[in-house]
């Protein structure tokens, strides 16, 4: 049985991308930030039965699932063409990215190439500095106006069909669950294929709530009513938090601080279940190619360097073209590297079907996975990890109401 909305939200599987209220005819649904500062649909009527169908068609919070293969799977990382390391040679775009610079350096090189006239992504909201809102990049001002995370919530797909009316052929920059449902939108709206050049994600951790750009905040010691403008990253790598108060002052804070105690804490449900922090349903995806430190990654400041993995021969075509431009420095990388610059991403793939078991035990709505090779992977987590993670998501878990609708995974 399909979840309805109502069920999606409710049972915390939303992850706020937009697709619904996309996908439904305008104004059916608007997307606001709720009482947890996380960004949900809500309803300015009860939805029809066809239009809870949509909602289950598009939902990537409710469904992941890959139907066929494009490139060659790797239980861990996903469909691989190839792995590299890399940075964009544009200093001042290395420089202002989170990490190398590649992904700007890519939407660079696609709206000057004119493969695309512009790049749908996310950047800070001018009105709210710990908010963000989905614009298009059109030139290099623009990418470079944009480029550097943004750890808060964000719904880029909410606008995408204002681009898709107008018949804008256009790329998409977006984190791995908003990617996941932009695939899943094109099952029902073929202008997705037809207009959508590209979809490039970035590895997430998970998405912190807006409350958590207020703890940051308050932890440098500010005042969150001072600030104009907000930084999670960039400006070197992996870059400080800064915050730019009213009187022209700035307040920083280190990456290892600002992610790693306090906006990590933060995370909504959805992210604690996801088995796709590496964008399997992109076309390329890039993260932070760390260094390593006792088998850890080193938070130390370097020249930014991203890891830049193709998932189709879409993708990798890209990347070619930008490298042969000029635009990008690639070298080959061992698919036995990954794990040691993204442990994180190996570690909460192994261990998500544990916490989907939970869920299920308790009766609680939980996503239909298909084709990630979770049962596989989890064998490599180890018993007692696994039995940690089962637990740990009763306890976390078992003091909400108990739901009948529960989705199979395998």
């Amino acid at each position: 049985m399909a979840l309805t909305l109502e069920t999606i939200v409710g049972s915390d599987l939303c992850h706020g991308c937009g697709a619904c209220a996309a996908s439904l005819e305008a104004g059916r649904l608007r997307m606001e930030l709720d009482g947890s500062g996380n960004r949900r649909p809500v309803r300015t009527a009860p939805l029809r039965d066809d239009e809870q169908r949509v909602v289950a068609t598009v939902c990537s919070g409710a469904t992941l699932e890959h139907e066929s293969r494009t490139a060659p799977y790797h239980p861990l990382w996903g469909p691989l063409v190839a792995v590299r390391t890399g940075y964009a040679t544009d200093d001042a775009l290395r420089y202002a990215g989170s990490s190398g610079g590649v992904i700007s350096a890519l939407a660079l090189h696609l709206v000057t190439s004119g493969q695309a006239s512009f790049v749908l992504h996310v950047a800070a909201d001018e009105t709210d500095p710990f908010g963000n809102a989905a614009r298009p990049s059109r030139d290099r001002d623009d990418v470079m106006a944009a480029a550097g995370s943004r750890y808060s919530p964000s719904s880029p797909l909410a606008s995408i069909a204002t681009y898709l009316d107008a018949g804008d052929r256009f790329a998409v920059v977006a984190k791995p669950c908003d990617i996941a449902a932009l695939r899943r939108m094109a099952k029902r709206d073929p202008r997705v294929d037809r207009q959508v050049t590209h979809m490039i994600a970035f590895m997430c951790a998970g998405l912190p709530s807006r409350q958590a750009s207020v703890e940051v905040v308050r932890a440098m010691g500010a005042d969150p009513g001072a600030v104009r403008r907000f930084a999670y990253r960039g400006q070197g790598w992996p870059g400080f938090a800064r915050a730019i108060l009213a009187d022209g002052s700035e307040k920083r804070m280190d990456y290892a601080t600002s992610w790693g105690t306090i906006l990590n804490r933060h995370l909504q449900f959805r992210c604690k279940i996801c088995p796709d922090g590496t964008g399997e349903f992109a076309d390329v995806v890039c993260a932070d190619a760390w260094y390593g430190k006792d088998g850890y990654p080193d938070f130390a400041e370097r020249d930014g360097r991203s890891l830049v993995l193709s998932r189709t021969a879409k993708g990798e075509a890209l990347l070619g073209a930008a490298l042969g431009a000029g635009d990008i420095g690639l070298e080959d990388l061992d698919v036995g590297e990954i794990e040691k610059m993204q442990p994180y991403q190996a570690t909460r793939k192994r261990q998500v079907l544990a916490r989907l078991a939970a869920l299920a035990a308790l009766r609680r709505p939980i996503p239909r996975y298909r084709g990630l090779h979770l049962v596989e992977v989890a064998r490599g987590a180890g018993l007692e990890a696994l039995a940690r993670n089962f637990v740990g998501m009763l306890r976390r878990a078992g003091k909400a109401p108990r739901v009948k609708d529960v989705e199979a995974v395998r």
